[in-house]
């Protein structure tokens, strides 16, 4: 352990946490020991704080207890006459530093500062930033942590990228890059590997955010790139995202510190890269890094600390920029990241797609303005449509890509041309009903690559090409090479062979747009017969179980009527993903005897239950939210919870941040539906469940809903206007309050009253 180290990191944490001190009690002073202290749209209270010492911070008067146990952890500096190599001392260094940062940071939430870009810059992708750093960078501007926490939404968004493996690890970077080409190079490289990257801190008031933005780099949750701001306190969001991550997927509780920092070494494959001169703050913050097992990797000369222990592998390696082998910039950039992955030891799938852009799942989301745009397919001005469908293994050639009809070089920059892309796929394996598991699988192959802008599906798809994309090549047939390299790779163990045909010639398109609506329409009545009493196999799915260890009693059990509660794995999803994979998430569940239809009971549902909850969950009613629910983790979409004096239930939304009639916000409510517990009144779900014939049948069904998100109303109007005809009430959600109306139970009672909702005459629900 390098004294060096020690005592700069110790340093460091003794002044930030004097600063911290300082700013508190100022905030005091001003605005009083009652005033709230939160992050906005997230759970957990401040979460580092939460998550180390299971404190609930909510008014500033319960943070000096937080300074207090913070300077608690400190030490005196290190001196040449008295020194003991002991790593723990350092560690306790870098923990203060975490809670003095969240402590910081919560104060200038309470200060209400308002966004602020960087000086000169305009971000696109529609991020949107909050309160700005209060002292403003080094160089004396007020230049903002710009994003903010992570709110829940992209957390769960991202959590399941986790689960599913989309999405390896995340990197925090701190400080600024030796050039604008190299900061470009290193975060390119973190997207073609899908790891999500924080960025803060500065070099002498310069950032790599600043870099970033000059050479046009977008920025935001869309590109997988998310600037906290331009100065190191900035990255303690960082370190809260990881702790929620435990706290949301891995079951764990406030206070638990060492299971918390313990999963973070084990499944959440992090890593902190230090970009040019590191100061006593970062190297506390680094310290802070540490403790959850996150290595740190520097550019620059630094000491080392190579002995395994709290990390996997190495704490602190030097890799100065001049010793970097490769001729320039770019070259060194690809070395500095493949070192970091290496020391970590993320483990990273990156799929050959031969196309002139960069790839990956980190420009999934990217926004093409028509600004930037040089064609369009779909949208207001032409038609787009996206059709997969099995063909003969003996017809179907391998990697053949033709383009029918003209390219759009012929298109007026910024215009619109049709298209329709047909796919064939074949193979020993491949069955009929996994075309649509396959077809939905375009629109995500689509996005990864940048420039692209892929919405919707079927014949409702809209895409857009830039003209970054267009310039450096990116064409017609491209689209194709992106299809059947994804297929092959992703879908390997079903997919043996792979045609695209690319149409833009009229009458082509509406010849085929015909015969893929044709195959919709198939399709959406073969999915109607597909009922739980059609078939006689359900599928389990414990993907999560391997990012949740702290829930391993939680199980889904997905039926045709009842999709997963994460909203990503359907009945069809999880034949597919057994049939690639047959030692995997997904395992068939013969049904067997049924025990009470009505409820939701068979011999092999309770039989795998009891397996895999370890022996913890007895039964499992498909069925009723008040007998023997099914268990979640922390991946649902929604929450609905029994609201006893109405005689139904309430249905919250994961986007959903408003005070709900049972007197708790989603956050609060997600401790309890959460951690593979099961009870009774509670239950996690995927949001289409709601309009399943299936949802809570044996309680009543769609009619318990008294109260709901608005968002859900608004999202899946269409879906619930076919439940209402189901149910004989064509005004039944507009008898069902939301949080634009009804915040507490009085308010939801007399609101039931005057829009004569049907619970109020329906058999008591428990």
């Amino acid at each position: 352990m390098s004294r060096y180290i020690a005592t700069r990191a110790i340093r460091g944490a003794n002044a930030l946490v004097g600063e911290a001190e300082v700013m508190l009690k100022q905030a005091l002073d001003e605005h009083g020991a009652d005033t709230p202290v939160s992050f906005p749209n997230t759970a957990y209270f401040l979460p580092v704080i939460f998550g180390m010492t299971g404190r609930e911070i909510e008014n500033l008067g319960e943070l000096p207890e937080v300074l207090d146990h913070a300077r608690s952890l400190l030490h005196p500096t290190p001196s040449a006459k008295h020194w003991t190599p002991y790593l723990g001392e350092t560690l306790d260094s870098g923990m203060a530093t975490l809670l003095a940062a969240e402590t910081i940071e919560a104060i200038r939430y309470i200060y209400g500062l308002q966004p602020e870009l960087l000086p000169g810059f305009e971000l696109a992708g529609g991020t949107s930033f909050t309160s700005p750093d209060m002292n403003g960078g080094a160089d004396g501007s007020s230049n903002g942590h710009l994003n903010g926490a992570i709110d829940d939404i992209q957390l769960r968004s991202w959590g399941i990228q986790l689960v599913d493996g989309r999405m390896p690890g995340f990197a925090a970077i701190v400080g600024c890059a030796k050039s604008n080409a190299a900061a470009v190079q290193i975060v390119r490289e973190l997207q073609r590997r899908n790891i999500l990257t924080f960025l803060s801190g500065n070099v002498n008031g310069r950032s790599i955010i600043h870099q970033l933005l000059e050479e046009g780099v977008e920025l935001g949750y869309d590109t997988y790139t998310v600037p906290f701001g331009t100065d190191t306190i900035s990255a303690i969001y960082a370190l809260g995202f990881a702790t929620r991550s435990a706290l949301t997927f891995g079951g764990m509780k406030g206070g638990q510190a060492k299971e918390i920092l313990h999963y973070n070494k084990d499944r959440v494959f992090a890593f902190v890269l230090a970009l040019g001169e590191v100061d006593d703050l970062k190297y506390a913050a680094a310290a802070g890094a540490i403790n959850f097992g996150f290595p740190v990797i520097a550019d620059t000369v630094i000491p080392q600390i190579l002995p395994t222990g709290v990390t996997t592998y190495e704490h602190v390696v030097s890799l100065p920029w001049h010793e970097i082998d490769g001729g320039d910039d770019l070259e060194k950039a690809e070395r500095l990241v493949q070192k970091c992955i290496e020391v970590r030891g993320v483990k990273v799938q990156v799929a050959d797609v031969p196309v002139p852009v960069p790839y990956g799942s980190a420009f999934e989301g990217e926004v093409v303005r028509k600004a930037d745009m040089r064609v369009e397919f779909g949208g207001k001005n032409s038609r787009c449509f996206e059709y997969l469908r099995m063909g003969k293994l003996d017809e179907v050639v391998d990697g053949k890509i033709e383009v029918v009809g003209p390219d759009f070089s012929a298109v007026d920059p910024q215009g619109s041309m049709d298209m329709g892309i047909v796919v064939e796929v074949a193979g020993r394996q491949m069955e009929q009903d996994f075309e649509p598991v396959l077809e939905r699988q375009i629109h995500y192959f689509v996005n990864g690559a940048s420039g692209i802008q892929h919405i919707g599906q079927r014949d409702i798809t809209w895409i857009r090409v830039s003209e970054k994309a267009a310039e450096v090549g990116f064409d017609l047939e491209s689209f194709g090479k992106i299809l059947h390299a994804r297929l092959h790779s992703d879908f390997g163990a079903i997919v043996d062979k792979v045609a695209i045909t690319i149409y833009t010639d009229p009458e082509q398109v509406d010849q085929r747009l015909d015969e893929a609506r044709a195959a919709y329409d198939f399709r959406n009545k073969r999915l109607e017969d597909l009922t739980d009493t059609a078939v006689d196999v359900f599928y389990s799915c414990t993907l999560c179980q391997s990012f949740a260890p702290n829930a391993p009693n939680h199980v889904c059990i997905v039926s045709p009527e009842r999709l997963g509660l994460c909203g990503a794995y359907n009945w069809l999803d999880c034949k597919a993903s057994f049939n690639i994979n047959p030692t995997g998430p997904n395992q068939p569940i013969k049904l067997g005897r049924v025990s009470d239809l009505e409820t939701g009971y068979w011999e092999g549902t309770n039989d795998y239950a009891k397996v895999g909850s370890h022996g913890v969950v007895e039964e499992v009613a498909m069925y009723s939210i008040m007998e023997n629910p099914m268990t979640a983790c922390g991946c649902f979409e929604c929450i609905v919870m029994l609201i006893p004096e109405a005689n139904g239930v309430m249905v919250v939304s994961r986007e959903d941040t408003s005070m709900t009639p049972a007197g708790m916000t989603f956050s609060t409510l997600a401790g309890i539906a959460g951690g593979g517990i099961q009870t009774p009144g509670v239950m996690g779900v995927g949001k289409y469940y709601l309009a399943s014939p299936k949802f809570i049948s044996a309680d009543g069904g769609f009619k318990r809903i008294v109260w709901m998100s608005s968002v859900l109303k608004d999202t899946m109007s269409e879906e619930f206007k076919i439940v209402a005809e189901r149910e004989g009430d064509l005004e039944l959600i507009d008898r069902i309050a939301d949080e634009r109306s009804v915040s507490s139970v009085d308010e939801l009672l007399a609101w039931m009253e005057a829009h004569e909702h049907p619970a109020l005459t329906m058999d008591a629900i428990f």
